[in-house]
């Protein structure tokens, strides 16, 4: 029996279906807006690049989260 995904990383398959990039992709220009705050990146990435929230903010979670690692 197989683990269901938790977390942040549970939106990582819609993100890439719905915006045509990899988390990885994702990640790096999130990286290449810092330093900046997570409700910055998270408005960042729905202005500019039309992401809903929950998305945004699945993100820029995992993302900090392995800068702070």
């Amino acid at each position: 029996m197989t683990e269901k995904t938790k977390g942040p990383a549970s939106y990582f398959p819609s993100i890439e279906a719905k915006y045509g990039r990899s988390i990885a992709e994702w990640k790096e220009m999130i990286r290449g807006q810092m330093p900046a705050r997570h409700m910055e990146l998270v408005a960042w990435l729905k202005t500019e690049h039309g992401m809903g929230h929950g998305h945004a903010n699945a993100l820029v979670a995992d993302t900090l989260r392995e800068e702070s690692a």
